[in-house]
């Protein structure tokens, strides 16, 4: 049997056995964390400009450090954070792991190549990410964002709990959920760009120097793939503005009463234009960059933590 015969008989040398993921404990608490530290630091005052410069979108930067000043001094800047920022920190990663390992093993078992079956994972995971969880998170947090607070009025604003049921019984499980198919549109375009930009990137780098056979990356290399991936994907800011203007709790007559996700991006192009569905895009970034630093820089050493404390082995990629 000739040499040509029998390489043609072997399988290809780069061909992998696709096998399923396990969902391990040590990979959710890995995710849980990570998420809760980034949040809990510069994420949430991070969420908050951005959430501010989008609700008022006549503000400047300047002057929205100012009103957040105002509302709370240094605080204010972390309102939103207890509970409803931890609640979503702490699920929404077990979700988005969940749901993206299952569908990226079936689009790849489909045929889909490694880069679609990402996507695929990606953009799965957030939609469900969005209506599990992040729905009735994002609308919480961003009500006591924008909500007025008439404290120098001598009025005490009312609590967190407070406000959740005066929304609860008055409006039900829609009105704590409001913006909610924003949140799943931002999410599922924010995964399925930022996994393939990020791909994108890290293709580049690989060009640049040399590691084009697959050889590892160094930290500093990931964290620039990512923050390229990230930062890029912000392209869908006027999703993010039309979700803060869907759940914010300021008054304007001229708002659609029902809003939908088309009457408010109309709302929000007729009263502030193509800059309006753009603001907040700037902290957005930050945000993006902050969070790939966490997952990234701080990935090895908290997998190493993560193992020590569980006696598991964490498979989860950052």
């Amino acid at each position: 049997m000739s040499a040509a015969t029998t390489a043609g008989m072997a399988p290809p040398l780069t061909e992998k056995k696709l096998e399923k993921k396990p969902i391990k404990f040590s990979n959710l608490l890995l995710g849980a964390g990570l998420n809760l530290f980034e949040v809990t630091t510069l994420g949430q005052p991070l969420e908050v400009v951005k959430t501010t410069m989008a609700a008022n979108r006549g503000d400047s930067f300047g002057t929205a450090l100012g009103r957040i000043w105002g509302r709370g001094g240094p605080l204010g800047f972390y309102q939103g954070l207890i509970p409803w920022a931890w609640i979503e920190a702490s699920t929404k990663g077990a979700v988005l792991l969940f749901v993206a390992s299952e569908a990226e093993y079936y689009a790849r078992s489909a045929g889909a190549s490694e880069f679609v079956g990402g996507i695929v994972g990606g953009v799965s995971g957030g939609v469900v990410q969005a209506y599990a969880t992040m729905g009735f998170c994002t609308c919480m947090k961003t009500v006591e964002i924008t909500q007025h607070k008439i404290a120098a009025g001598g009025v005490k604003p009312p609590s967190t709990f407070t406000t959740f049921m005066n929304i609860y019984q008055k409006e039900g499980i829609r009105g704590i959920n409001k913006g909610v198919n924003a949140v799943a549109i931002r999410q599922m375009t924010n995964w399925g760009s930022r996994f393939g930009l990020a791909r994108l990137a890290e293709q580049g780098i690989r060009r640049v120097t040399g590691k084009e056979n697959g050889e590892k990356l160094t930290v500093a290399e990931k964290i620039l793939s990512s923050t390229i991936g990230g930062g890029l994907s912000a392209w869908n800011q006027p999703i993010e503005v039309i979700r803060v203007e869907m759940q914010s709790k300021k008054e304007d007559p001229n708002r659609p009463k029902k809003m939908t996700v088309g009457n408010t991006f109309k709302y929000i192009y007729e009263t502030n234009g193509i800059k309006g569905l753009y603001r907040g895009v700037a902290p957005r970034i930050g945000l993006g960059v902050w969070q790939t630093v966490c997952m990234v820089a701080l990935g090895d050493v908290a997998k190493a933590y993560v193992e020590k404390i569980t006696g598991d082995k964490v498979t989860a990629k950052h």
